[in-house]
């Protein structure tokens, strides 16, 4: 997914937001002074430093929030700490750790036009007029979400379609996936495109039939051709957007994440968080190209700020699109669509020299490449870098989505970290089949065949463009099946990982993979005490058990960030 600062006036959240966060800050520095805390009568559970799976039954945390010791039964526990937590046989594990979603994203998303749950054009066409109704000081229109595969369409949706329920805004909306927009015709006017707009490198303007003009969806790098006539948000809006991520994800048990695409007015809201102590996520940072790198780390990565709460980690590049808008890469052109093999984003001259401006930095790469054409690009890539860029490098693939058989092997090559989306699996599986034919899924969302190499597998969400709901990702990661139990024993079940792996991908593995091992992931001596309770053991439970469990509580460095009960 690509985020651009592509989000109009929010002054009426802003102004119920301003007071929230200020509550919220204020009951944060009023908060007493730290002083050690034991929690017992636990079923902990944490991946340990041999990265077997080990249980406790109490944890001892100290005033700097950490872990000081964890008990396993039989063990004798202090006495004379400050103070003391019944856990009440609660489930904890380790906090979860979302290795790739977009926060800003996220947080606008949830502050602007919503289109992920409707199943039609129509319902999407009323659902705007709805917004655009209740809103009507806003100049632009925005939102995200639409799925013309889901809604059954066999095509995409057009300007004339929008026209037909706000004609007197420009209204822009992002796809689920980021990697196309949609327009109506005063959006398209504003940005001054016509049918003589040729398309940018890198995108695709559709256009209508005969004529050439505009035909309302842009295709990811023609979609900035509008975005960027869009006015950017304040301050203060990025501000309420990024603490209404930070709950959103704290209630779905995140203690940290990596944030794929950060720009420098990101990286600000992020740093008036820390200044103001209102940052209890944990943070890792990847700029939004090159540029933004330089301009946020300078001669490399930052240093851990706010007791290890952000660093910017290294750069995302984006080599190619995704599935849902056929600008993935493939090596073949799509069963559904002869002659197109997607969009790639960066010729291979490009790809190289980007990836070696950020590890001459010691920036981490991060590649997006969802095609089995961009895959074994990145990896070649990868391959010729290795030698020139001696060190821990953790190269890092984003998605992997779509894998030619030929090249699964060269995934447990140079230390690459193989970060990747259960639930995308769920969502694309139909139109996975239909894009690409039953003769080339083979190598398609293969976590355990990309893990059995050597490759460090680590899972996250996407989010917005998926829930960023880690106990979905591991109910699917476990059977490939979705939330509604198709397929029936899971599609290509010879994909499942097994829980423990799914464990080490949602915490210490997604800590490695953003240079993170020696702060937090795993529940054990020296580490962040973050932590969730949940009410079931995902090693006791089904899929659909631990699909439906629920998160209890939240805590980050000893500190509860959320706690179910308040909220109801």
């Amino acid at each position: 997914m690509k985020t651009d600062a592509t989000h109009t006036d929010l002054s009426a959240k802003l102004r119920s937001g301003t007071a929230a966060l200020a509550a919220l800050a204020a009951a944060l520095f009023a908060a007493p002074a730290s002083a050690d805390l034991l929690i017992d009568n636990v079923n902990g559970i944490t991946i340990g430093e041999d990265g077997e799976v080990e249980r406790f039954v109490a944890v001892w945390i100290d005033d700097d929030g950490r872990v000081r010791e964890t008990f396993e039964k039989r063990e004798r526990t202090p006495k004379d700490t400050d103070n003391r937590v019944d856990g009440k046989g609660r489930v904890m594990l380790p906090g979860f750790i979302d290795s790739h979603l977009h926060i800003m994203g996220l947080g606008f998303g949830a502050l602007t036009l919503d289109l992920s749950g409707t199943n039609s054009l129509a319902e999407a066409q009323q659902k705007i007029a709805e917004f655009a109704a209740a809103n009507p000081s806003r100049p632009w229109i925005l939102g995200r979400g639409w799925n013309q595969e889901k809604w059954g369409l066999g095509r995409f949706p057009t300007a004339a379609e929008l026209d037909a329920v706000v004609a007197d805004r420009p209204v822009w909306l992002e796809r689920v996936d980021g990697h196309a927009g949609w327009g109506n015709t005063l959006a398209i006017e504003r940005a001054g495109i016509t049918a003589k707009t040729a398309d940018p490198d890198g995108g695709r303007i559709e256009r209508i039939a005969g004529s050439g003009a505009p035909a309302g969806v842009f295709v990811d790098r023609a979609g900035d051709l509008v975005s960027q006539t869009i006015p950017a948000p304040r301050p203060a809006e990025r501000d309420l957007a990024f603490a209404k991520a930070q709950e959103l994800l704290h209630a779905r048990g995140i203690t940290a994440a990596a944030d794929m695409g950060t720009t420098i007015e990101d990286w600000q809201a992020f740093r008036r968080a820390g200044d103001t102590g209102r940052l209890t996520l944990r943070v890792m940072s990847y700029a939004a190209g090159v540029e933004a790198m330089d301009l946020i780390g300078g001669g490399g990565p930052t240093p851990w700020l706010y007791d290890d709460r952000l660093r910017l980690n290294g750069v995302k590049l984006y080599l190619d699109g995704a599935l849902g808008s056929r600008g993935a890469w493939l090596k073949r052109p799509y069963a559904d669509d002869a002659g197109n093999r997607g969009l790639p984003l960066l010729t291979p001259a490009a790809l190289r020299n980007q990836m070696s401006r950020a590890a001459l930095g010691n920036f981490q790469p991060a590649v997006h490449a969802i095609g089995d054409a961009a895959d074994a690009e990145v990896l070649g890539a990868v391959d010729e870098l290795a030698d020139s860029y001696g060190g821990d490098r953790r190269w890092r693939i984003e998605h992997a989505q779509i894998v030619d058989p030929v090249d699964l092997a060269a995934f447990g090559q140079h230390g690459i970290i193989a970060s990747m989306q259960p639930v995308h699996q769920t969502s694309d599986r139909l139109m996975a089949e239909a894009r690409l034919g039953a003769d080339r899924l083979d190598g398609a969302y293969a976590w355990k065949s990309i893990a059995d190499t050597g490759a460090v597998l680590v899972f996250g969400s996407d989010a917005p463009v998926e829930l960023p709901d880690v106990l979905a990702g591991m109910a699917v990661a476990i059977s490939r099946v979705d939330a509604d139990g198709q397929p029936f024993g899971g599609w290509r079940p010879e994909e499942v990982v097994d829980r423990e792996r799914a464990l080490a991908a949602y915490t210490s593995n997604g800590a490695y993979a953003g240079y993170a091992e020696k702060h937090f992931g795993k529940l054990v001596a020296g580490q962040r005490a973050d932590f969730v309770f949940l009410d079931t053991d995902p090693f006791l439970a089904s899929p659909d058990q631990i699909r439906g469990a629920t998160v209890l509580e939240t805590w980050v460095a000893g500190r509860k960030v959320f706690d179910i009960d308040a909220e109801n």
